[in-house]
């Protein structure tokens, strides 16, 4: 064909196309609501460029016993408390772009407890349940089989390397998520010296607090904010905010003076909202604040606390403006901790409430960084036995009993259910006791134990995969179905942090 044929030829065919794309029909949902909300995403994700510069902050949020199904009744809860609708509302972790679930069995369990999979997502191993910042070899509550197994997390290669890092929690800042950032131990539960047992202390093994006060990265935390006061001061010492109580401390040691004088030049301890607020972030370059001898209250109790509380996004917002001043950049975990004790209470409103305000946290975060430079991730630890079932119509309270077609579903035994629901726990009833009926019961009151299946004292973790949303450098890389510890390689690799302490990733 010579060139003018092959010119008529493009010419015919360029008209034919135009002319099929002109005479084709429309689908017919084309104008369907639902059909132009797909549409839409579509162009959202076709838009999407991996960012692949180097990753200067970090920001791990971590929703402690934050399964699947929590984040969707947390959305649908958030809606539905916002008076829109529940169903397609979205969270903010919704809204990042890129998605993975995780795998979060452990070295030697199915169903994972806090301990080790803290430890995977910061320091890229999986271990034993139990132990924090320990590799698998390790036993539990042996202290001799812990010598020469600790793993080092993303905060302490991030000191070597000359960042800032910090810890958000609201719960005992020495508990199994945040501990995993700082802390080594045989046992998550040896919080405090009061928690160990001489044999054990003599052994050599360090509780958690006294690691947090002397760890040795770089020049220490530069923030650490949640519960577990009584950990730090000792027994002859009265708590500041509930009369009668004192720290636990049986070594006579305050380690709340211990960091200042570590810090004398710098830092800052508070213990309650109004020291909290009085900070000023912008000259302040390090803080402690342990607002509660336990954990911090759960959100729907924080107004009534006797000191005050700042919430979980007033404490990441503080968090980061402090890190920032490292021009370095910085690291920095933000745990909902208490997400897990509404659920091991089998209290489905505490916990979807708390799981809530970590995402209003991570909007706050989100307005105050850049994801040009800034990796940002949200995940979970663990997921819990918590249910959403049955056949609720559309916009039907997620507190309350399953209806349809505004009557309520009823079980065989003739009595309604909720949509919520837990596999086991505290809302059991028991040995041949009958099903309370849920019309009976204010569903939607705070401290409502939704129905469990099998009677424990608390109710336990799932095991289930996990999500992980996240934004920024190297985000992209959150795709299908990944390992736990894949979480702290992803960190490792946009950062770049190892190489720069001076450390290597590959073995030779």
């Amino acid at each position: 064909m010579n060139h003018h044929a092959l010119t008529r030829f493009l010419a015919v065919a360029l008209l034919t196309a135009a002319s099929s794309a002109a005479m084709a029909q429309a689908l017919p949902q084309i104008n369907d609501p639902y059909f132009a909300v797909g549409r839409t995403t579509l162009a959202e994700k076709l838009k999407l460029t991996p960012n692949t510069k180097r990753a200067k902050n970090v920001i791990l949020f971590v929703g402690d016993g934050m399964g699947i199904s929590t984040v969707t009744a947390a959305r649908i809860l958030d809606g539905q408390l916002k008076g829109v609708d529940g169903e397609s509302n979205r969270l903010a972790m919704e809204q990042l772009p890129y998605a993975a679930l995780s795998k979060t069995y452990t070295h030697d369990a199915q169903v994972a407890d806090s301990a080790p999979t803290a430890t995977a997502l910061v320091a890229g191993v999986k271990t034993i349940n139990g132990v924090i910042g320990v590799n698998s070899e390790t036993k539990l509550r042996d202290c001799a089989s812990a010598t020469g197994k600790d793993v080092m997390s993303l905060a302490g290669i991030a000191e070597r390397a000359g960042l800032a890092t910090g810890i958000v929690s609201t719960a005992r800042i020495t508990h199994a998520t945040p501990a995993a950032m700082y802390a080594h131990t045989p046992h998550r539960d040896w919080e405090g010296d009061a928690n160990m047992q001489a044999p054990d202390i003599a052994a050599g093994c360090k509780d958690i607090a006294s690691q947090l006060v002397a760890w040795p990265h770089g020049d220490g935390l530069e923030v650490a904010l949640g519960g577990g006061r009584d950990r730090f001061l000792p027994t002859t010492m009265a708590d500041p905010e509930d009369a009668g109580r004192t720290g636990s401390r049986r070594d006579g040691r305050d380690l709340t003076k211990e960091w200042l004088s570590r810090y004398s030049n710098s830092g800052s301890y508070v213990w309650n909202k109004a020291q909290f607020d009085a900070i000023d972030a912008k000259t302040t370059p390090r803080l402690l604040g342990l607002f509660e001898r336990s954990h911090m209250k759960y959100e729907a109790d924080r107004a009534g606390d006797k000191g005050g509380e700042p919430s979980i996004a007033e404490m990441t917002t503080k968090a980061i403006d402090i890190l920032s001043q490292n021009p370095n950049g910085f690291f920095l975990m933000v745990e909902g901790g208490r997400i897990d004790h509404g659920h091991h209470d089998g209290e489905a409103q505490r916990a979807l409430l708390d799981a809530v305000a970590m995402d209003a946290a991570l909007k706050v975060a989100l307005a105050k960084v850049d994801l040009e430079e800034t990796l940002v991730i949200v995940t979970a630890d663990h997921s819990h036995v918590f249910s959403i079932a049955g056949y609720p119509e559309r916009n039907n309270p997620i507190l309350g009993i399953v209806q349809a077609d505004g009557k309520p579903t009823l079980g065989s035994d003739g009595k309604a259910y909720t949509t919520l629901s837990y596999a086991n726990g505290p809302g059991a009833v028991k040995m041949n006791a009958d099903r309370p009926d849920p019309r009976n019961e204010n569903t939607g009151a705070l401290g409502y134990k939704q129905q469990a299946l099998v009677p424990m004292e608390s109710e336990t973790h799932g095991g289930e995969d996990v999500a992980i949303f996240a934004a920024g450098p190297w985000a992209h890389l959150f795709q299908g179905v990944v390992e736990q510890q894949f979480v702290f390689h992803v960190m490792a690799h946009a950062t770049g942090w190892v190489e720069k302490a001076g450390l290597r990733a590959e073995a030779k």
